[in-house]
This record gives C-alpha cells, sequence and structure tokens, in this order.
C-alpha cells in the first residue's frame, strides 16, 4: 500500500497500541522543516510571539488579569489568545485528572502549544495555576531552546483572600472534603521566587496590575527588524 501504511508499521517493531506513538517514535519520527521562517511570520505581524505564564493560587485573579490583558493588547492592534487552564480541560486536556503526574502533563501541553501559537506571532497569554516550579521551569527552557520569549507572571493574593473570594465554591468543596489534592488546601503551591513580575491583586487595583503587565509584555514584544 501508500506511504500511510509504512508510516504506521515500524521495521523495528511492531506498531503501536491504540494511534500512540513510543516515546522516540520508533525512530520513524522526524522534525518536519517549513519554507516560511518564524522571522517571516513575526514581520508579517509587525511583533515578537512570546508567552506570557500567568501563576497563582485558585481566586488569586489569573483569569481576569489575562482576559484583560488580551483585550488591551487587541486594543493596540496586538494578536494575542488566552489559553486558559479550565477551558483546556474542556477539550485538549480533557482526559488528565488532578494527580501530580497529570498537572505536570497538562503544563506541559499548554506550554508546548503556547509555544508553537508564539513561533507563529502570537503573544499567547497562559493562565493556569501550574503549582510545581520544575513544571513552570520546563516550560520556559522548551520556549528559549526556540527562542521564544517567557514571561513568568506571578499572581500572588494570600490563601486567605483567594478563600475569601472563592468564585468558583472550589475552596468551600475542598474543606468540605468533596475536591482531595485542592491546591493550597491539601496540596502545595511552589511560589515563583524570581518571576519576571509579581501582581499583588490584594494591595493594588485591576487597572494598575494591567497596567504593569502592558508595559511588560509590550516591551518583550516589541517588534524589531532585526529580530
Amino acid at each position: 500500500m501508500g506511504g500511510a501504511d509504512t508510516f504506521f508499521t515500524s521495521a523495528n517493531g511492531p506498531t503501536t497500541e491504540g494511534g500512540s506513538l513510543p516515546k522516540n517514535g520508533g525512530g520513524n519520527i522526524t522534525w518536519s522543516h517549513v519554507q516560511v521562517e518564524r522571522i517571516d511570520r513575526w514581520r508579517l505581524m509587525r511583533q515578537r510571539g512570546g508567552v506570557v505564564w500567568f501563576t497563582g493560587l485558585s481566586g488569586s485573579g489569573k483569569s481576569t488579569l489575562a482576559t484583560g490583558l488580551d483585550a488591551r493588547l487587541h486594543i493596540l492592534r496586538r494578536a494575542s489568545f488566552v489559553l486558559d487552564g479550565d477551558n483546556l480541560r474542556h477539550g485538549l486536556c480533557r482526559d488528565l485528572g488532578f494527580s501530580s503526574s497529570d498537572r505536570t502533563e497538562n503544563i506541559r501541553r499548554a506550554g508546548e502549544v503556547g509555544c508553537l501559537m508564539a513561533e507563529a506571532g502570537l503573544i499567547v497569554i497562559c493562565s493556569l495555576i501550574s503549582p510545581f516550579t520544575a513544571d513552570r521551569q520546563l516550560v520556559r527552557e522548551s520556549c528559549e531552546k526556540r527562542n521564544v520569549s517567557f514571561l513568568e507572571i506571578y499572581v500572588n493574593a494570600p490563601l486567605a483572600v483567594c478563600e475569601h473570594r472563592d468564585p468558583k465554591g472550589l475552596y468551600r468543596k475542598a474543606r468540605q472534603g468533596q475536591i482531595p489534592g485542592f491546591t493550597g488546601i491539601d496540596s502545595p503551591y511552589e511560589a515563583p521566587e524570581s518571576p519576571d513580575l509579581e501582581l499583588r491583586t490584594d494591595l493594588n487595583s485591576l487597572d494598575e496590575c494591567l497596567e504593569s503587565v502592558s508595559r511588560l509584555v509590550l516591551n518583550a514584544n516589541a517588534y524589531d527588524e532585526g529580530v
């Protein structure tokens, strides 16, 4: 038969189960190069692509800031897109739970998608609790390997404030034992030690926080012919 059949059958072993591929692709996976270079995509869009990563406890204000930043960039005619953790779990990550390994995979997927979209020229705004330092670092390293800017934004509000806000009623359910392994209650959150920006949403207004992060993002993703 044609090439499609030979693609799925390894000369070195049996075909993979369930349509999945082994970790190294069975020796059949190579990187496919495109004709349009990243710099040409960025030149077309008049901006550098990049990943803006909002991390913080549930209720800290990540989603509000992410959508607010997206709206500001749109007004300024900058191409951006929000990858929200909850939204991703409706599709791309719907097969994942909330174990430590599943959370790591959730962040890996979001980071890879974000980096690919940034290479296409978008400013990708990711809003995920992403509680573990090592997972966030892997996303940063993945972006940096591809020369894509990565900004870690720590949305910092004390647990008591987040729990008082409790916009989705999740803390109440966690305290009642209905949500085991909830970050901040019975699962840890590892705060960034050196974020690119820390936003204290308990001390500063939404407009003040948006002004700070907008300034940082616009500077990091400014277009330059020498990029």
